[in-house]
């Protein structure tokens, strides 16, 4: 038998990927003597067909899963309600109109239940960041983001005020041997860690040929605004975490699921945008039925791209404490582009989405970072229902990438940042601290959603260099 592969089964109509994978263990096992032409003509047949191979053991299970499959539609076509769904905005004053409308087209869909937006909201793909809609039974691919389980850590250290000053050298030393930013490439030593283990990079067969990357990976970072920093974290007087109100060294690191993450969203974007139907303006946001095959595996695909993304910033904080030989006192991190079941107030069962935004159930921590110059917040949530139990996830942008390029020289950059104290390695103009909003107010306009245990100040910041 010729190899037959996935791409081979594409060509001839069999989408699914469990179907697939039933094709390829059937074929392997019991047509090892037909050519991979015979083999694909006797599948088209059974496509076309599948009543008529339900007697034959050896295809049977093929023509079942294909009836199976017939069933669901192909694709469905939804039009918009006449109205948005209830929306509360925070900070609305500090939100260009364009992420306003990105949102309000969002609480057109059919599906949508309610929406909030974010003091740091801009325009992104899809949903704003800062964006967060709860849907009926459906899961929007593209409302998650392309960095699935992109997320906030931070580890508060045993150790002294000062410290990060007194040791800068072994620290920026620790940072260069330790982390790897940008597309491409890993760390030299291999990383280990159960999530490659997952069972659903072989339950998923288009996730198979993605492991490879996913172990070089481990322990990276993207680019952009992902970051890994010490700096030292002001923790204030009765704080959540039960720690002495005293200036700790702390690690804070900001990145997702990298290569895989990106992979499931535009695998799963498409599949949604072929099922389901929307006028022209938004088809970004066709969504996934829960109760379909599709829906499921991506449920199950974003589930490993967030636990993948929470693996990366485990080995990040070990590896780099372990070279500074230090320990944590207590470690805090939250998701912000992700899907979660939850329950409304009245009871209802939805999908919230979060586009760059942190939960905040009731007395749940989270890490609101503002840019390299100005400080993070350690928060606790209030729970507040009108904002679907949500914060915003950091200052958020002030300006696109490409204005940041244009209103910012390099020289200027470095004297910014020397002025502020702030030690950079990489990171790019398109990142500097003017072009995001001012932390302060983002924070300001968002009392009511959470409490602050305490204060992080960057001192210094490794990020990707282009």
């Amino acid at each position: 038998m010729g190899n037959l592969r996935t791409k081979d089964l594409s060509k001839i109509g069999y989408h699914n990927d469990q179907l697939r994978s039933l094709v390829i263990g059937i074929a392997s096992k019991n047509f090892k003597h037909h050519s991979k032409q015979q083999l694909l003509d006797l599948l088209v047949k059974i496509k076309s067909d599948p009543e008529s191979f339900l007697d034959n053991e050896l295809t049977a299970k093929i023509a079942g899963k294909l009836i199976d499959k017939v069933e669901e539609p192909l694709s469905k076509t939804y039009g918009l309600r006449n109205e948005p769904v209830y929306c509360k905005t925070y900070g609305g004053k500090g939100i260009e109109s364009s992420a306003k409308k990105q949102m309000e087209l969002a609480n057109l869909l059919p599906i949508s239940v309610q929406g909030a937006l974010m003091p740091d909201a801009h325009m992104g793909f899809g949903l704003p960041i800062g964006g967060v809609l709860a849907t009926d039974n459906a899961v929007i691919p593209y409302a998650v983001g392309m960095d699935i389980g992109c997320r906030m850590a931070l580890s508060i250290i045993d150790g002294s005020e000062g410290f990060v000053k007194r040791f800068a050298h072994q620290i920026k030393q620790a940072l260069i041997n330790h982390t790897h930013f940008g597309m491409e490439g890993g760390l030299d030593a291999r990383q280990e860690h159960e999530v490659l283990d997952s069972p659903v990079f072989n339950e998923l067969s288009f996730l198979k040929p993605l492991h490879g990357k996913a172990v070089r990976q481990l322990g990276t970072s993207g680019n952009g605004n992902h970051f890994v920093e010490f700096g030292e974290i002001e923790l204030l007087a009765g704080n959540t975490l039960g720690l002495p109100a005293k200036t700790c060294p702390a690690l804070l690191t900001h990145s997702g699921s990298r290569g895989l993450g990106s992979a499931i969203a535009k695998h799963y974007t498409q599949i949604a945008m072929n099922t389901c139907k929307l006028p022209r303006h938004v088809q970004q946001l066709a969504w996934l039925d829960m109760s379909s095959e599709s829906g499921k595996e991506y449920w199950l695909a974003m589930t490993l791209a967030g636990d993948y993304a929470r693996a990366c910033h485990e080995r990040i904080h070990i590896n780099l404490l372990k070279a500074l030989g230090l320990k944590a006192l207590h470690v805090v991190e939250n998701h912000h582009n992700f899907a979660w079941k939850e329950k409304l107030t009245d009871g209802r069962d939805v999908i919230v989405h979060r586009k760059g935004a942190t939960p905040a159930h009731k007395a749940e921590h989270g890490i609101i970072p503002g840019s390299m110059t100005t400080p993070a917040y350690l928060v606790t949530g209030k729970g507040v229902a009108d904002a679907l139990c949500s914060a915003s996830h950091g200052a958020g942008r002030a300006m696109s990438r490409q204005q940041a390029r244009e209103s910012m020289t390099v020289s200027a950059m470095k004297k910014l940042l020397t002025n502020s104290g702030i030690n950079l390695i990489g990171g790019t103009v398109e990142e500097n601290p003017l072009a995001y909003k001012d932390i302060e107010t983002v924070i300001a306009a968002q009392h009511e959603l959470i409490e602050i245990q305490g204060k992080f100040f960057p001192q210094i910041v490794r990020m990707n260099k282009e």
